[in-house]
């Protein structure tokens, strides 16, 4: 009984091979952008968390508005936080055109060790040499500077000087700040506080900008008082930057340092940075827009996973009372689906974990190409590959068994008995005879088979709607961050891959509701084959099906998308439906037809082989049906 039983099931894994992988298919899509889209945001927190650690970043930068510290001031601060967590030092944006500025650190590179740049080319600067100073890195600022070159800056026009003061430096390294990482550019402190603000992201180019950043030693301008003191708090390990309590604690300090040096002063801290809130509101941006369209990836999915397993089933009752007649319980038949769902779902898993590990990098080095930051480590979040897994095996697997039991446990003499067919009505079109009587037959027979099967019907206009919406929200996000100010390189990625995995879903889709369309109807088509249809015209009858779904999911997938594209922009907090170009609405019906098209062209050497097979059928069917083949049989036996 255990041999046979084995045999059965190894059979119908070769038998269900293409069902199979397409489940596998579906499966590690929606697993792949579940747990690829989910998990950069906390890669760059965790990231810049570690960076900023390794670097020592200050968790305040306090300026005096009156220009000075006193060091009685200064020692207040020092008493407070200990004299190792302070730093003091003078920062100036000098102007350097209409809509630029340079900024000038004067810091004392011997002690310095507080908000340490981090060297990416040239030489460590000579202590005590003043002629020599570091520069930003190139590729993030209006203007950059090379190895070698000299820095002119001219202090008495800028600060309105009564003596001639000059700068005449060379740039002896170039470093990437850990408070300046956005190749946009950073606002200068010459933009009044309410302007320069990282929620006015979008106002940027209106801004003042920095064109680069120097680092000079402090003796270069020894007469210039103290402007900045660099806090870093003791205890900082034991807190995140993202943290509620850390917030919380920074929040309580900042009413601490008001209270020992009054109001005259301005508090900078790491959510008052530029660079961090704008990668920051990025990141957390492409979380919110993976919430929002995994939830959909993971409807789809369930939605073929169960279609695809509740018709296997049903496809097989005849074998479902064979087993019952040979005695194999209600329990040990249904495992044999339950084992069918759990390899496809440990593959498609298994594979989309490495699919989401992918995903991840590209968005990653996305974030990379659009920020001067360091290194990503790229790890997949566990949470969201267990989610997505989770979500989907527990509910297949529910469904399987409950769905499963219900068919076994009736009595084989019902089993064996095929389903009685659907009695044809009269669908929505015949009642439109300007219409329906200019229809050639073929076409005809496709609306009545689209529309009498109900459920098969649903499940493929649902999933192409779905998927059309998909695609329709990509192709908007991807267009507002094109054609207008508000993108940027990390959300045009985002967009990209949306749109792809959108299509490949859509592919996947097509393609497994295709098969089984086609699996539960080799009766159908051996029938048109005894009617005289040749391989082609069969495959037009089952494509026409396919088509008229897509054409009518395409219509739905436009409203579907319009509500995604919206909830999308509302979590970027930028761009409208309205402000999406024309060509964007004709494009997606093209892209999913697209996909239609190469399912159906990948399917037609399936449908003639179905076609072959229900050949052979027929001519047996004929054979033991027919009296007089049965006479001719006996008279050659005798």
């Amino acid at each position: 009984m255990v041999k046979t039983y084995f045999k059965i099931v190894r059979r119908m894994f070769r038998k269900q091979l293409t069902r199979l992988l397409s489940l596998i298919g579906v499966i590690l899509i929606s697993v792949g952008f579940v747990s690829g889209i989910g998990s950069p945001t906390d890669m760059i927190k965790d990231s810049i968390e570690n960076y900023y650690k390794n670097q020592n970043v200050s968790d305040f930068i306090i300026k005096s508005k009156g220009g000075s510290f006193s060091e009685e001031e200064i020692n207040k601060i020092k008493s407070h936080f200990g004299e190792k967590n302070v730093e003091t030092g003078t920062s100036l944006d000098i102007r350097t055109g209409e809509k630029t500025s340079l900024r000038l650190y004067f810091v004392d590179f011997e002690k310095w060790n507080i908000n340490v740049p981090e060297l990416v080319n040239g030489e460590k600067i000579n202590i005590g040499d003043k002629n020599q100073v570091y520069a930003e890195v190139k590729d993030n600022k209006i203007k950059g500077y090379n190895i070698g070159e000299k820095v002119e800056v001219n202090l008495k026009e800028a600060l309105d000087l009564p003596f001639e003061c000059k700068i005449n430096v060379t740039v002896k390294g170039i470093v990437m700040s850990p408070l300046t990482f956005g190749k946009d550019g950073e606002p200068s402190y010459n933009n009044p506080e309410d302007t320069k603000t990282p929620e006015n992201i979008v106002e940027i180019n209106k801004l003042d900008l920095l064109e680069n950043i120097i680092y000079c030693p402090k003796e270069v301008c020894s007469f210039l008082p103290v402007g900045d003191i660099y806090v870093k708090i003791g205890n900082r390990n034991l807190f995140n930057s993202f943290s509620k309590n850390y917030e919380k604690y920074i929040e309580e300090q900042k009413e601490e340092i008001t209270s020992l040096l009054g109001e005259n002063i301005k508090i900078i801290t790491l959510d008052d940075n530029y660079s961090f809130k704008s990668i920051i509101s990025s990141a957390d941006k492409v979380r919110g827009i993976g919430n929002i369209l995994m939830i959909i990836f993971l409807a789809v999915t369930l939605l073929v996973v169960l279609s695809s397993m509740m018709r296997l089933m049903d496809e097989e009752r005849s074998q479902i009372a064979c087993l019952k007649t040979l005695g194999f319980s209600s329990f040990t038949i249904v495992m044999k689906y339950i084992f069918f769902a759990l390899v496809a779902l440990a593959v498609g898993g298994a594979i989309g974990f490495f699919v989401g590990y992918g995903v991840s990098w590209l968005i990653c080095n996305i974030f990379n190409y659009g920020h001067v930051m360091p290194q990503i480590n790229v790890i997949v979040n566990p949470s969201y590959f267990f989610l997505s897994i989770g979500i989907i095996v527990i509910v297949t697997l529910l469904v399987t068994f409950g769905l499963g039991m219900k068919l076994a446990n009736n009595e084989p003499a019902i089993l064996l008995r095929p389903k009685v067919p659907k009695s044809g009505k009269r669908i929505l079109l015949e009642k439109m005879p300007f219409i329906w009587n200019h229809l050639e037959f073929k076409y005809k027979s496709s609306f009545r088979n689209v529309l009498r099967y109900k459920t098969r019907f649903m499940m493929m206009f649902i999933s192409i709607a779905v998927s059309t919406g998909l695609v329709f929200a990509g192709l908007a996000l991807l267009d507002i961050c094109i054609f207008s100010d508000f993108g940027s390189p990390s959300i045009i990625g985002i967009a990209i891959v949306v749109v792809i995995f959108a299509g490949l879903l859509t592919m996947v889709v097509i393609n497994t509701l295709t098969t089984i369309n086609i699996s539960e109807r080799n009766r159908e088509i051996a029938t048109l084959m005894v009617l005289g249809y040749y391989d082609g015209e069969i495959c037009g009858y089952i494509y026409r099906e396919i088509y008229i779904s897509a054409f009518l999911g395409i219509l739905l997938g436009y409203p579907t998308g319009i509500g995604l594209a919206t909830l999308v922009f509302k979590t970027m907090e930028f761009g409208e439906v309205k402000d999406v170009s024309w060509f964007m609405w004709l494009i997606v019906p093209v892209v999913v037809f697209g996909f239609t098209l190469l399912v159906t062209s990948i399917l037609s050497p399936k449908i003639i082989k179905t076609n072959l097979k229900s050949r052979i059928c027929v001519n047996i069917l004929k054979y033991h049906n027919n009296p007089h083949f049965k006479n001719i049989s006996k008279s050659r036996h005798i």
